[in-house]
């Protein structure tokens, strides 16, 4: 099991006095194009911490109007579009994206920082994205974040468009081939790609080890990358919906090796209280056994009907037995399993053990 223990703290108090009467907020001013590109890149800082599994998929907020995650099927921030750069360096013409991280064409050693790219809403809206640095990932030299900052029309500031959390105070983002709909569906779309914010499981996913780039015995792991975003957010149904709590406590193991059943117990993890919770496949749950937040299983059944049915238990190994099975479920090829505890509300997050 692996488990991030660098932790932050911080607290701020703010006291405001409020006026016994209190005026109609003036109309925010609209910027000139100039004005909002000198604006861009200066309010992050690189302050880190740990990153806790949640029920979102961007891990962007999922409008301007509020700072935190809402209908995580919705997002200010869904795709990036490499080919036309709005700004940029003028010897860079269009980008690429090699394995984890972006290159400059024609010159692959221009630096991106303060390159600004057209994005785009899940609502369909263009909005612009500014890269406003670039850190290696000490785990693996493919892979970069980037601090980005979108231009938030309603505030006519540039903001981080990723959601905060206790222990990620500044989220960063990933740059990942393709684009998600509200769905959860990963599609592969020529140059366009996902800045994924670390808050967010397309990026979780990636951490624990299936980066869709990547290949393990002759096997892409795009597949299980996409498996594990449904996995991580107990999207059962292979919706959009998620049926569980921030920072619960999961085990997850797969076929090819990645990640392997924990078998002792830790702090973090006690594999005696866990039980077998799904089986997942890139569109959602092949087989399940329970559900993660405690909800009753037929709750499920009503929510995709037709793509389950109960019977006898479906022996799948390792004592994982299903009890609703999607007739094409193939026992040889299952992806990605999970173990959880039963009925959880939420509780510092770990993956499954290597």
């Amino acid at each position: 099991m692996n488990a991030w223990n660098k932790s932050l703290v911080a607290s701020v108090c703010l006291l405001f006095t409020a006026p016994a009467f209190s005026a109609s907020p003036a109309p925010v001013t609209p910027v000139s194009k100039a004005e909002r590109y000198a604006r861009r890149c200066q309010s992050h800082a690189s302050d880190r911490g740990r990153m806790p599994q949640g029920t979102a998929l961007w891990g962007t907020r999922s409008t301007w109007k509020s700072k935190q995650q809402g209908d995580e099927r919705s997002s200010v921030l869904v795709s990036v579009d490499l080919s036309t750069p709005l700004l940029t360096d003028a010897s860079v013409k269009s980008l690429r994206l090699e394995n984890g991280h972006l290159v400059a064409s024609p010159q692959s050693a221009t630096s991106l920082v303060g390159t600004v790219l057209q994005g785009t809403s899940s609502q369909g809206k263009p909005v612009e994205v500014a890269l406003c640095g670039a850190e290696p990932a000490p785990e693996d030299p493919d892979m970069v974040w980037y601090r980005v900052e979108a231009w938030n029309p309603v505030a006519q500031e540039w903001e981080n468009p990723c959601v905060a959390n206790d222990t990620v105070t500044d989220p960063r983002a990933m740059a990942v081939g393709g684009v998600w709909d509200a769905s959860g569906a990963h599609h592969d779309v020529s140059g366009k790609l996902t800045l994924a914010c670390e808050t967010g499981v397309i990026t979780k996913c990636i951490r624990w080890g299936y980066k869709p780039w990547a290949s393990r015995g002759g096997q892409s792991l795009a597949e299980l990358h996409q498996a594990c975003t449904r996995m991580a957010r107990a999207d059962y149904c292979g919706n959009g919906r998620s049926h569980t709590h921030d920072g619960t406590i999961i085990d997850i193991y797969d076929r090819v090796g990645v990640l392997s059943m924990t078998r002792e117990a830790s702090a973090g993890w006690d594999p005696a209280r866990a039980s077998f919770e799904a089986a997942w496949g890139p569109d959602g749950a092949t087989c399940l056994s329970r559900t993660r937040d405690g909800r009753a299983l037929e709750t499920i059944l009503k929510e995709c009907p037709g793509r389950f049915h109960v019977g006898e238990p479906v022996e799948l190994g390792q004592e994982d037995r299903c009890t609703a099975r999607r007739a094409d479920l193939n026992v040889e090829t299952v992806m990605l399993r999970n173990r959880s505890y039963e009925g959880q509300k939420g509780a510092t997050a770990q993956a499954g053990g290597q």
